[in-house]
């Protein structure tokens, strides 16, 4: 009888001190000081955010080369723009419900000596909602009245507000005037004048192993980051993805293994003449210096019709077709081993019925050779040649049917979806 009486003291006892215990925590728990002393450790390791802080140090170039690199940073970062997104999100905050939970509610021995003690579960509870920085992506001016060019999935939010942070440091509110239908292309605009565009190259001269420089806003944090590289690749097709849901087949990109990280996307990719020659636009997942950008070529196609019309608008011929190489003529009993054979599958027709292609007499079988003497070919598809062109446009079409070479003339439409 003695010894049951002490068990159950030591029982007590032992949920006495756990109890205490608990207490203390959830004290702790609620003053943040257990949440405070996480925090002081975490910040021993956390990066320090900053921007890019000029050296003042006369510093005399060892080449020719870096001389170049030195120059094009200089006179590129003023025109290189960090853009913040921001939105309205739930404030959540710590609470309790009321009266709690007695974790001897079932025992009634326990109950006796615990009646009035419970436990307050800890719980979410939704405190409205505040403004917060939600990303981050760059861009660049291309205009002295603040057109800015960047990627469309740094932009695609619509629920969202952008903001421009230039590189003096002004924060500017933002207008969407362009998100591209077809291509990962964006034009906002800020309330601007006097400022210094980046000058465009030609993306079709670039060749593979030539030096390029990279300026982003690296992770959404570091402004300015400035990464060099050389072109690795050309004509590559990618699948691009982002968290937000965003995803696209992108072909004919450019690869490059200058460093492109979370938030360079919309930034410029530059030759060392200073020149735009790519959109930084993606990076490869699982790899390292793999990272791609769009052909500044497709961009200016943009520019140029948004300040003509006022939107982008696209050029239609009307076909389907299936890209000619020696697998698919030898599968199909083809003449030629290159060209665009105008072939329908359920429930496409080869030829979309009123388009300009129907109205000039294309027919299903023939096969597209040329457009204006340009051949069509692995690296020269029909849909960049027909994309390259305008509204309007009148072309001469070189196509076989039954074996036989005819020209014909048609009048690209503006594409309606």
């Amino acid at each position: 009888m003695e010894n049951k009486k002490i068990y159950i003291t030591v029982i007590i006892l032992s949920l006495v001190f756990s109890l205490v215990g608990s207490i203390v925590f959830d004290t702790l728990y609620r003053s943040d000081f257990l949440t405070n002393l996480y925090n002081l450790g975490l910040k021993k390791i956390q990066v320090q955010k900053g921007d890019v802080i000029e050296n003042s140090a006369s510093y005399i170039p060892q080449s020719s080369e870096e001389a170049a690199i030195i120059d094009v940073v200089k006179k590129s970062t003023p025109s290189v723009v960090s853009i913040i997104i921001s939105k309205n999100v739930p404030i959540l905050e710590q609470c309790y419900k009321e009266g709690g939970v007695s974790p001897f509610s079932n025992d009634p021995f326990f109950q006796q000596f615990f009646q009035d003690f419970n436990f307050q579960i800890p719980s979410v509870c939704q405190k409205g909602f505040e403004k917060k920085d939600v990303g981050g992506g760059t861009g660049f001016i291309v205009s002295e009245n603040g057109l800015i060019l960047t990627n469309k999935h740094v932009v695609l939010d619509k629920g969202a507000d952008y903001t421009v942070l230039t590189n003096d440091g002004e924060k500017y509110p933002a207008k969407i005037l362009v998100r591209d239908s077809l291509q990962d292309i964006a034009l906002i605009k800020i309330e601007k004048d006097g400022l210094s565009p980046l000058i465009l190259g030609d993306s079709d001269q670039i060749v593979l192993g030539q030096k390029v420089i990279a300026i982003g806003n690296a992770l959404g944090e570091f402004r300015n980051t400035v990464s060099l590289g050389i072109v690795s690749g050309l004509s590559r097709t990618i699948q691009a993805s982002g968290g937000d849901g965003f995803s696209e087949t992108i072909d004919r990109v450019i690869q490059t293994d200058a460093a492109i990280n979370p938030g360079n996307s919309g930034g410029p990719l530059l030759n060392l003449q200073g020149d735009v020659i790519g959109i930084d636009t993606a990076m490869a997942q699982g790899a390292q210096s793999i990272g791609f950008a769009l052909p500044i070529n497709r961009a200016k196609k943009v520019i140029k019709d948004y300040n003509l019309l006022g939107k982008v608008v696209y050029p239609f011929l009307g076909v389907n077709y299936v890209a000619i190489d020696k697998q698919v003529q030898k599968d199909n009993n083809l003449s030629v081993s290159e060209g665009a054979w105008v072939h329908g599958s359920s429930p496409q027709k080869a030829v979309v019925i009123g388009s300009p292609a129907d109205k000039a007499g294309i027919k299903e079988g023939d096969i597209i050779l040329e457009i204006e003497n340009v051949k069509i070919s692995s690296s020269r598809a029909l849909s960049e040649l027909i994309q390259s062109r305008s509204v309007g446009d009148v072309l001469i079409l070189k196509i076989l049917r039954n074996g036989q070479a005819l020209e014909i003339k048609v009048t690209l439409e503006e594409r309606k979806s």
